[in-house]
Order: structure tokens, then sequence, then C-alpha cells
């Protein structure tokens, strides 16, 4: 299925959240609140994409099941308003590829594939991972660099390879590696996308399309409106934009891991983030307070202010 929000530049949307999972007290999947969410972040946060079941999403911790289920959840809350990118990606070649069939037989719009993590492949597994699971279905895929969590990262060489299956179509980066990519984006036809809420300006500024974020649950408008002054010109407007959110990002993304904090900040705003399943734990009262105040400092409306 096409991308309902996706151009040749952007091909799964410039605005996109890694969706949380909602988990209530006992640990189930909240689908109510995930379709609630899901809606939130699409027609009140200005998001033209979700990815949902990556690793914000708590993957790690969600059977095949409960996968699907929440990808059917948010393609019936969302439709044609947003494109949803499945995560089907794990250190598991087969596994990935079989995700990936579910993922298509859903309906998602396409796929995001992280490099498997702890089994450390050298360059030529990975070659060979992302072109068996980007061979499963007829979907655009999103390949994941994330070496911080993989232990791995995806090699210059390996991308510009890669970039020759015709439906590896971007890549979200949480490498940081600007320079690097740079070269990918000037040999190759790979869309670049922001995987790191402390580095989403400056990726612009060589040339991604928009952003994959954690921070988009409570910042979402404002990061499009980011998106919006940069691709107009207007980079000093952008700039103040950076510079308005840098204690949200801090509070979401520096804290603790982020899926424990922005469920937080979710819950300070209003909204709907739910419990995390274990090993996470819930932020404590001490680290929600000083959300509490990073989020101030950032101009953002908290539920109770």
């Amino acid at each position: 299925m096409a991308s309902p929000t996706g151009t040749s530049d952007a091909p799964f949307g410039r605005m996109l959240t890694a969706m949380v999972t909602p988990f209530t007290s006992d640990g189930a999947v909240d689908y109510e609140g995930v379709q609630k969410l899901a809606s939130y972040l699409v027609d009140e946060q200005r998001n033209d994409g979700l990815v949902i079941s990556g690793t914000t999403g708590e993957s790690p911790t969600t059977s095949d099941e409960e996968k699907d289920r929440i990808l059917r959840a948010v393609l019936e809350a969302v439709g044609d308003r947003a494109c949803v990118v499945a995560g089907v990606g794990t250190n598991d070649t087969r596994h990935s590829a079989e995700l990936a069939r579910a993922a298509e037989r859903a309906g998602a719009h396409g796929l995001l594939v992280v490099t498997p993590y702890y089994n450390k492949p050298p360059q030529e597994g990975l070659f060979q991972h992302f072109t068996a699971v980007a061979d499963a279905t007829g979907l655009p895929v999103m390949l994941y660099d994330i070496p911080g969590r993989s232990g791995v990262p995806i090699e210059t060489s390996t991308l510009i390879r890669l970039a020759r299956h015709p439906r590896i179509v971007a890549v979200k980066d949480a490498k940081g590696d600007l320079f690097a990519a740079s070269h990918v984006m000037a040999s190759t036809d790979l869309v670049f996308y922001s995987g790191d809420d402390l580095l989403n300006l400056p990726w612009l500024s060589v040339g991604a399309a928009g952003f994959v974020s954690v921070v988009g649950h409570v910042a979402g408008a404002e990061l499009a409106s980011m998106l919006d002054r940069h691709r107009a010109g207007d980079v000093a407007g952008a700039l103040a934009v950076h510079r308005q959110l840098l204690p949200v990002v801090t509070g979401v993304m520096t804290r603790a891991q982020g899926a424990i904090m922005v469920k937080a900040a979710l819950r300070l705003t209003g909204q709907i983030g739910g419990h995390v399943r274990p090993p996470l734990v819930d932020a404590t009262q001490e680290q929600m307070a000083v959300l509490r105040e990073d989020l101030i400092a950032g101009g953002l409306k908290l539920a109770d202010s």
C-alpha cells in the first residue's frame, strides 16, 4: 500500500513520531489508549506519519500477536490521515521477514527495520539481512541505523549497496555522523530522517527530509513548525523553535530512558501514555518533578496549569 502522505523526497511523510505503546498498570496493552494516542498525534500534534512497534514502542517486550493488534488499531484510528510504518526489525532475519509479511497483511504503509542487535553481524550479514526483509514484501523500507543500541553501524559502503534495492528507500539515523550521511545522500537516492531529537535541526541542514521523533509525542506541532520554517527558507525561525524546545528535548531524551520519560511527559500534559513493561520502570516522582520543570521551560502546557 502506498503511503498516504509520502512524496518522492519524503516517502513516509516528514513529521513522524515513534509512538509509545500504552500499557495498563497490570502490563496489558491498552488498545483503546493506542487508538486515542494515535489520533491525538495525527490530529493535534501535526504528525503525518507514525512508527509503530519501534524501540520507543517497547517492541522487545510485545508479542507478535500484540504487534499485529497494535498496528491494526492504529490503522483503524488514523486511516489515510498519516503514513503508518510498522517496526519489524529483530536480530533474527527469518523472524523479521515474518513480521514484515504480517505488517503488509495488516495494511501497513511501510516498514522500519533496525540493525540486528546483540549478535553484531558483519557488514555482509547486515546487507543480507536487510535485503531479505525488503524482499519479503512489496512495502517500502526505512532502515534504522542506531549503533548505540545495536552495537554495529551500517557503514557508508553498505548503505550505498542497499540503496540499489528498489524498496529500500530511507534511513532513520541515530548514528549522528552527518558527514558520512552526506556522502550517502550525495551518492544515492536514500532519504534520511533524523532519529535523534538532539540533532533534528542539524539534520535538516544537511538534507534530511524530516524527523522520526520521540519528543513529537508532546511537541510534534512545534517540530512540524520547525520543518515548515526551514523548508520555507526561514532558518532563523527554525533555529528559534530549536532553542525553544531545548529544555523539552533535555527532559525527555537525556534524563532517563526515552520511553520512560516520554510516557511521563504524556501524563504531565494530560494525554494517554500508560505504564512501561519490565525491564523498564516508570519514572520516579523525583524524575517527574524535574521533567515538569523542563516541559514548562520549553513552553508546553501541562494538564494542571
